[in-house]
């Protein structure tokens, strides 16, 4: 049987708070040839995101953990190399979840097939034309049910998902939308997307800085971080407002318990709906997703911004930064 080496990432050890260079493990591992309805696939580039902190840790969640000693994995690009499935073929360009290695022997139903678009990149299906864009797609529109001239604050705003959110609601016509980020540059830039005001969380308390960007206060809070942006927006959601509850980054990597937020009585006087949610439970929407914020993407509407790391083996750390607010946009790994 012939076989194909592929270097791949692996979990060496779980982590206790901060995940370290020392938790992964590069490697070289044989592949066997594609068998009847397999497809052997190069990867083009690979996702890191905060979800996959919670599978470093071995507990029961939404997704199985991490397996120690074998390859991480999470959404990937790549092109087909090899075929023996019908309906694929060498240079198609597919989306899969076998990230965190160089190539990549799949069943075809492991695979989806997706056209290139000129001028943009193959990365974009794991961004705004991928998971984060449904992500921002379903969590405005259909958990937190935005509606027209409503006020929307988001958290995490210059990441994948914040940034399309607060695009997406402009677009949508909101009345005002506010973002936090971690650095005065990722808010020069919040501006720059359109985003009516922005703040530094580490500039002051995150309660008082949304107070002075959102005065008249908001209807909708789309949380991507939880903890005292989650408490401050409690504070300032109108009667009947909405949260959509899609991560709580502030405490992925946390050994103790959060304590915010420490308001969650003023939900039941202010009538307010907190729902968390699986991008995973929406696939139904991809479609309308691809085509609403497709055509804005191509018409120049929306911007995507990416963080691009170059090489499998330097992944840790792109996921390491992505933790600690290294990236703007989505943050991918080119192999």
């Amino acid at each position: 049987m012939e076989f194909v080496m592929s270097r791949q990432i692996n979990l060496a050890s779980r982590p206790s708070g901060w995940p370290t260079p020392d938790n992964f493990d590069l490697v070289e591992a044989d592949l066997p040839a594609p068998q009847e309805g397999q497809v052997l696939v190069r990867n083009l580039f690979m996702s890191v995101d905060p979800y996959m902190r919670g599978r470093m840790n071995d507990v029961e969640s939404y997704v199985p953990p991490f397996r120690l000693g074998e390859p991480l994995d999470g959404g990937a690009v790549g092109e087909v190399v090899e075929s023996r499935a019908p309906g694929l073929k060498a240079g198609d360009l597919v989306l899969h979840g076998f990230g965190w290695r160089e190539q990549a022997v799949l069943d075809a139903a492991r695979v989806r097939r997706v056209e290139p678009v000129e001028g943009v990149s193959p990365s974009a299906y794991l961004g705004v034309l991928g998971m984060p864009g449904l992500t921002a797609y379903v969590g405005l529109l259909d958990i937190a049910e935005f509606k027209e001239e409503e006020a929307v604050f988001v958290s995490g705003a210059a990441g994948a998902v914040g940034s399309l959110v607060g695009q997406i609601a402009k677009l949508k016509g909101a009345s005002w939308v506010v973002g936090s980020a971690g650095s005065d540059e990722k808010v020069a830039h919040l501006r720059e997307l359109g985003f009516d005001a922005a703040f530094n969380y580490r500039d002051g308390p995150v309660g008082e800085q949304l107070r002075q960007a959102a005065p008249d206060g908001i209807d909708v809070y789309f949380d991507n971080v939880g903890a005292d942006h989650l408490e401050a927006a409690i504070d300032a959601l109108h009667v009947g407002g909405r949260v959509a509850m899609c991560g709580a980054i502030a405490v992925y990597n946390a050994t103790e318990p959060a304590c915010a937020p420490r308001n969650l009585f003023l939900a039941v006087g202010r009538r307010l709906t907190l729902r968390g949610f699986i991008v995973g439970d929406h696939s139904a929407r991809m479609p309308d997703m691809i085509a609403e914020v497709g055509a804005w993407l191509r018409e120049g509407r929306i911007t995507a911004d990416e963080t691009v790391v170059e090489g499998l083996e330097n992944a840790p750390e792109a996921f390491i930064g992505l933790l600690r607010g290294a990236n703007t946009g989505k943050m991918v790994v080119r192999l």
